[in-house]
């Protein structure tokens, strides 16, 4: 791992969170999503963000690290700029897909970047749900990576997207 963290700490209470910079970095992004697409096994997933400038980056290698998971090739519908209802309906509406949710609030002098992970239910992924398997992998330094380029997904803007035509 080239910048480790302390998994246990950032990766806990139903969440991957950690102030930025110090608990957390953008790469952490990258492996979470990656661990999530093998873990849950999607072929899909729905990222939002809440447009904050901290969370650009963040959310980018999510998206990034989802589409590089394995053999999985996951699509990766990136809503933008979207707050938990939107995405929980873009998660509903393409057919029970999982999802992320990236935020940074800010406090005093640092700010807290915050990713949630949805099951294909729309409830937040929790230890015993797959976030226990994600801190593992990461804390063994067993970040899934594809195995060649057809293994590769991709990301769908979906920015505009009202739902399913």
């Amino acid at each position: 791992m080239l910048n480790p963290i302390d998994t246990e700490a950032v990766i806990r209470d139903g969440r991957v969170a950690g102030t930025f910079p110090g608990e957390i970095q953008q790469g952490v992004a990258w492996w979470v999503a990656a661990c999530f697409v093998v873990t849950s096994k999607t072929h899909q997933l729905v990222v939002a963000h809440d447009g904050h400038p901290t969370t650009a980056e963040f959310h980018r290698r999510f998206c990034r690290g989802a589409i590089n998971a394995q053999h999985f090739a996951c699509q990766v519908s990136d809503l933008g700029a979207a707050d938990e209802a939107q995405l929980l309906r873009a998660m509903r509406d393409l057919e029970e897909t999982p999802g992320a949710l990236l935020t940074t609030t800010e406090n005093e002098d640092r700010q807290t970047v915050t990713i949630r992970l949805y099951d294909a239910d729309g409830q937040q992924v929790t230890d015993e749900t797959g976030l226990a398997a994600i801190r593992d992998m990461i804390a063994a330094d067993h970040v899934p990576i594809p195995v060649n380029d057809q293994a590769r997904g991709r990301i769908i803007d979906r920015v505009t997207w009202q739902g399913p035509a």
